[in-house]
């Protein structure tokens, strides 16, 4: 009779371990299976787009270019990720330049491709020349815009394991940890007037990246060398796109409120002082280590 039992237990323990199994692989599949039926959406945003397209208008937009805004960390991802792919994104420029269009207070003019640009306006002008030429291509080209202002700065600084932490508890064999890692992205941004070389407004703003892993576990003997081991767990990276996105979209709406509060351009009403962006963003400070 006890023989019996002991084996009826031992199969029990046996199935639960196979069931619980089961039921983390299939989640786990469902998940990802979940997460590849996903489509193409838009990019997601951070509150700082929400500032953003919440400014209110200017008197007159004002006509800027950027020629490159760049990364200036020359950081790498660490190893063995990779040797060759940097930390940070390369296309803070085309980031720049969308932040400025969803504010409604600038005329953005191109500049990182000017190269093509020029190019394809010789194209037009020898086509110009020739019979037959297509009516959107006969009359003259018109010059192109001079900006008034012009943006330079960058990706300044990526520093990593600014503040790392985590707990965990194990007893009879089940426990459970929590880690988690803070790394930060600085952007400069600086408004420079084209006639006479002066920088207007001069910027600067950080924005934290935050990775986070749980684990879970159970480590137990079901019997005499037989070890019963099961383990879940999940990670969260916060993607650094958005945290460099999120840190130029914050550094655009201080240099309209800098540009605001030294003169260097207008609100189109003068009530518009009292807003809400306006004033949260005029009476941000520093923080002094």
């Amino acid at each position: 009779m006890n023989y019996s039992m002991n084996w009826h237990a031992k199969r029990v323990s046996h199935l639960l371990a196979l069931l619980t199994l089961s039921l983390l692989a299939g989640c786990s599949h469902v998940n990802t299976y979940e997460l590849a039926k996903q489509g193409a959406t838009l990019s997601p945003r951070t509150s700082s787009y929400t500032d953003l397209i919440s400014l209110p208008s200017p008197k007159g937009r004002i006509v800027v270019s950027i020629y490159n805004f760049r990364d200036q960390t020359g950081q790498y991802k660490p190893s063995p990720a990779s040797a060759f792919s940097t930390a940070v994104t390369q296309g803070a420029t085309s980031m720049l330049s969308q932040a400025l269009n969803d504010s409604g207070w600038f005329i953005v003019l191109e500049r990182e491709g000017l190269q093509n640009l020029l190019t394809e306006r010789k194209i037009i002008r020898a086509s110009q020349k020739q019979p037959n030429t297509p009516i959107n291509n006969t009359k003259r080209l018109p010059p192109l815009l001079s900006a008034n202002v012009l943006l330079e700065g960058g990706v300044v600084a990526y520093d990593t394991n600014i503040k790392t932490g985590g707990s965990g508890a194990r007893f009879l064999g089940i426990g459970a940890s929590d880690q988690y890692r803070v790394d930060q992205v600085t952007v400069n941004l600086r408004a420079v007037d084209v006639r006479s070389g002066r920088i207007l407004t001069n910027v600067s703003t950080a924005k934290t990246i935050i990775s986070q892993e749980v684990q879970t576990g159970v480590f137990k003997f079901v019997e005499y060398k037989k070890l019963l081991e099961l383990e879940a767990g999940f990670t969260t990276n916060e993607p650094t796109q958005l945290c460099v996105q999120s840190a130029i979209e914050a550094a655009v709406i201080h240099m309209i409120t800098g540009g605001v509060k030294n003169q260097s351009w207008s609100l189109n009403q003068e009530g518009d002082l009292d807003n809400d962006v306006i004033q949260r963003y005029l009476s941000e400070e520093p923080l002094i280590l």
